[in-house]
């Protein structure tokens, strides 16, 4: 059966290494039959949420900004994938700050059961990856039909491009076929 796969790319770098993941998720993902969107964050305008708790009586956020679309589009897929580089042991702000706008999903009857985690950083030791994974986690936990279905990290890779070759392109390549 074909799910709606909404990928959420935060690099903040045109062709960055963790962009560069979401596109093999992507390329796996529609492969094997399943329609993919990719935003990229970079290109949105959207202002942090300012905590005022409206949305979940309205539906939407009181901010208009490119938050509201994505939120909808969120709200919408079978299965969201997140992409992003790792900065001070943790997602990106662009991923977090969307990740907060999307509070109007609480409390709603949400398409979304499965949740990817794809990661880049310069650093390549195993503690590098767990404030990300635990970001990640925090928010799927305030879901309940929802899951960390799989993780990807890449670690070792900083400069655009330096990503190339390394075994965690082919790991989020058939993430994205076993969707």
């Amino acid at each position: 059966m074909s799910k709606k796969v909404l990928i959420l790319s935060s690099s903040p770098r045109k062709g960055g290494n963790s962009e560069t993941l979401a596109v093999a998720f992507a390329k796996g993902a529609q492969e094997a039959g399943h329609q993919v969107e990719t935003v990229f964050l970079r290109e949105k305008q959207y202002g942090f949420c300012k905590g005022c708790f409206a949305c979940l009586n309205l539906g939407h956020c009181v901010i208009q900004d490119d938050a509201v679309e994505i939120t909808a589009k969120m709200h919408d897929a079978d299965v969201l994938v997140f992409a992003t580089p790792v900065y001070y042991y943790c997602v990106s702000g662009q991923l977090k700050t969307m990740l907060d706008r999307a509070n109007p999903l609480f409390d709603t009857d949400y398409a979304f059961t499965k949740v990817y985690l794809l990661a880049t950083a310069a650093e390549d030791a195993s503690e590098t990856f767990a404030g990300t994974e635990k970001a990640i986690q925090g928010w799927v936990d305030c879901f309940d039909r929802c899951e960390l279905a799989a993780t990807v990290f890449a670690g070792g890779v900083n400069g655009v491009g330096e990503i190339a070759g390394h075994a965690a392109l082919e790991q989020a390549y058939q993430m994205g076929k076993d969707v």
